[in-house]
C-alpha cells in the first residue's frame, strides 16, 4: 500500500518551531542539570531555549504559506538570539536547513531530509574544531538516517520518527565518545536538547499539545526591540488573567485577542481558560485592562513606557570615528570599569551565568565608533556567538578568542592604536596566550569530575578552565590554586575579587600571596563579578 505523501508548509513549520521551543522551555532545567561542569555558567538548556524563543519572536506575526520564507525567518531569529555554543550551533542548523530548502513552498520527505543535511553542514563549518559526542554528532546521525529513510519513499512522518529514533540511539553512545561525559555519568546535554526540540516538532506533526506550558511562561520577559525603531505604540503592557469566570469560553479568549489587536500590536494571549498571560504594545493600556476584566481577575500588571526607555538611545551623540574600536564582554562593575579604563569602547554585560546573544553583541559592534571592531568575548562559551555577530553587522569584525577575563585584559593592554589591524590581531593573540587564568567559585550541583567527588556548594578552584581543587573554604582553595599557578618565571599576579568577597579579606589574601611570591608584583583590584569569589591572572 502506498504511503500518503504529506508535506510541511509554512504554517505547519511555524507550529513545529513553536512547539519545539515550548518543549525546550519546559525541559531547560533538566538539560541545565546535565551539564558536565558544575560551575555557575550559562547552561545548555537555558541557552538553547533562549535561542529558540528569539526564533519564535521573529515568526510570531509572520503569515506565509511558504516553508522557505518561514524557515528564513526562523534562521534569522535564531541567529539574533543565539547564546552560548549550543545556541550558536542550533542557529546554524536552522540556517543550513533554510538554505537547503530555499524557494520551496512545501517540503516533502526528501526536502526535509535535505534540509537536515544542510543544517549539519552549516553547523560543522561554524565550529573550528568539532568534537564528536556532542550535539553535532547527534544532528549528523539524525540527518543521515532521515536521508536514508526518505530514499525508500517514506513520508515526512516516518522520516522524522526514524531521525528521532536514531538520535536517541546515538545520544546513548555519546559518553563513549567523550570520556568527560562517562566520568560524570551523563549524555551530552546539547544532543539531548536537540532531541527535545525534535520531539516538539513531532508533536506538531501529530497534532499533540505540549501542555499548559507556554514559551512565554510566567515571569519570562518578552524581548523588547526598540533600537532604531519608530515607536507607534508607547506602552508595553503585560498582565495575567486568573480566576477566570466559569462562563468564559475559548471563543471569548479569541474575541479578547481580536479586540487587543485593534488596540495595538505585538499582541500575545497565551494559556487557556485556567490562566492567561497577555502582552500588548498600545497607547491605551487602560483599555486593554478593561477588556481583560470581562474574563477574570487581573494580576502581575506591568506597564512600561517604551518611549522613555528609548529616549536615552536617541539622545546619545554620535561618538567620533576611530580607526579601530574594541568591544568586550564582562560582568561586574569593577571589571567593566577596568576594561573602560583600558580603552575598550563598548562593554557588553555578560559572561558566566549570562551569555549575551549574538544580536546583543552585534548591537555593541554597531554602536562602536569605528568601521573596524575588535571583539573580546572573554569566555569560551561566547566565542562562537561573537564570531556569528559579525554576520549581523556591515562592519569589519575581528574576534580575538579570549577564553577568560584575564586573557581579555591582557589582549586589551596589548592593543596599539597606531599599529595595523593585522599587527594588533597578532599581538593581542600572543598576549592572551601568555596569561595563566584562574578562578574560584562554587558547585551548583553534585557530580564527579576529574576523579573528584563534588557536593553542591563545594568551593572549586579552576586553572585555565580545568578543575584542580575542591574544598569547603574559599581562602584555602584560592591559596592552593594560586600556589600551583605560579610556575617560577612569572612576574605579575593580578587578583580580582568578586562582589561576595570583602575588601579587607581580598587585601589580606593578596598580602599572603605577595609574601609567598616576592619575585612577583601582586596587585588586587575589585572586580565585582557575581558567583566567582576570585579571578586570577598570572603572567
Amino acid at each position: 500500500m502506498e504511503l500518503a505523501q504529506h508535506t510541511i508548509d509554512g504554517p505547519l513549520f511555524k507550529e513545529m518551531v513553536i512547539k519545539g521551543a515550548a518543549m525546550l522551555e519546559k525541559n531547560k532545567k533538566i538539560l541545565d542539570a546535565m551539564n558536565v561542569f558544575p560551575v555557575p555558567d550559562g547552561d545548555t538548556g537555558t541557552n538553547m531555549s533562549l535561542t529558540m524563543m528569539s526564533a519564535v519572536w521573529e515568526i510570531k506575526n509572520l503569515e506565509t504559506a511558504s516553508i522557505s520564507k518561514m524557515a528564513d525567518a526562523v534562521s534569522l531569529g535564531a541567529l539574533k538570539g543565539a547564546r552560548g555554543n549550543s545556541g550558536v550551533i542550533l542557529s546554524q542548523l536552522f540556517r543550513g536547513f533554510a538554505k537547503a530548502i530555499a524557494g520551496l513552498e512545501q517540503a516533502d520527505a526528501d526536502a526535509l531530509a535535505e534540509g537536515m543535511r544542510g543544517g549539519v553542514e552549516a553547523a560543522y563549518k561554524a565550529v573550528l574544531k568539532p568534537k564528536e559526542g556532542t550535539i553535532l554528532t547527534v544532528a549528523r546521525y539524525m540527518a543521515n538516517k532521515a536521508l536514508d529513510t526518505a530514499s525508500y519513499g517514506s513520508n515526512v512522518y516516518l522520516v522524522l520518527d526514524a531521525a528521532l529514533e536514531e538520535g536517541e540511539a546515538i545520544l546513548k553512545k555519546t559518553p563513549d565518545m567523550l570520556p568527560i561525559l562517562k566520568q560524570a555519568g551523563v549524555v551530552d546535554a546539547g544532543g539531548q536538547g536537540l532531541l527535545v526540540l525534535y520531539t516538539g516538532f513531532k508533536m506538531a506533526l501529530d497534532g499533540e499539545e505540549v501542555g499548559d506550558m507556554s514559551i512565554f511562561e510566567l515571569g519570562t520577559e518578552v524581548p523588547l526591540q526598540t533600537e532604531g525603531v519608530e515607536l507607534t505604540y508607547q506602552y508595553c503592557t503585560e498582565f495575567l488573567i486568573k480566576n477566570i469566570y466559569s462562563v468564559v469560553t475559548p471563543q471569548d479568549i479569541d474575541r479578547l485577542r481580536e479586540k487587543l489587536e485593534k488596540a495595538g500590536d505585538c499582541v500575545l494571549v497565551v494559556g487557556d481558560i485556567n490562566l492567561l498571560k497577555v502582552h500588548i504594545h498600545t497607547n491605551e493600556p487602560g483599555k486593554a485592562l478593561q477588556f481583560a476584566l470581562r474574563l477574570g481577575e487581573l494580576s502581575a500588571i506591568k506597564i512600561d513606557n517604551m518611549k522613555e526607555q528609548h529616549r536615552p538611545m536617541e539622545e546619545i551623540a554620535e561618538k567620533p570615528k576611530k580607526p579601530y574600536a574594541i568591544a568586550a564582554v564582562a560582568i561586574g562593575d569593577g571589571l567593566v570599569n577596568i576594561f573602560k579604563d583600558l580603552g575598550v569602547d563598548e562593554v557588553i554585560q555578560g559572561g558566566q551565568t549570562m551569555n549575551p546573544s549574538t544580536e546583543t553583541i552585534a548591537k555593541a559592534i554597531n554602536k562602536s565608533p569605528s568601521d573596524t571592531v575588535i571583539v573580546l568575548p572573554n569566555n569560551k562559551n561566547i566565542i562562537l556567538a561573537a564570531q556569528q555577530a559579525g554576520e549581523l553587522s556591515k562592519k569589519r569584525v575581528v574576534v580575538i578568542p579570549t577564553r577568560s577575563i584575564p586573557q581579555g585584559i591582557s589582549a586589551a593592554i596589548a592593543f596599539n592604536p597606531e599599529a595595523s589591524l593585522e599587527q594588533n590581531e597578532a599581538k593581542m593573540k600572543k598576549a592572551m596566550e601568555s596569561v595563566n587564568s584562574g578562578s574560584v567559585t562554587f558547585a551548583v550541583r553534585a557530580t564527579t569530575l576529574e576523579g573528584k567527588q563534588i557536593q553542591e556548594g563545594d568551593i572549586l578552584g579552576l586553572e585555565n578552565g580545568l578543575l584542580l581543587h575542591v574544598g569547603k573554604d574559599v581562602e584555602k582553595v584560592a591559596h592552593a590554586l594560586m600556589k600551583g599557578m605560579v610556575k617560577g618565571d612569572e612576574s605579575t599576579i593580578l587578583i580580582f575579587y568578586g562582589k561576595d568577597v570583602k575588601k579587607e579579606e581580598a587585601e589580606a589574601f593578596a598580602e599572603k600571596v605577595s609574601k609567598e611570591h616576592p619575585e612577583c608584583d601582586v596587585e588586587v583590584q575589585y572586580g565585582g563579578q557575581p558567583l566567582y569569589f576570585y579571578v586570577f591572572s598570572v603572567e
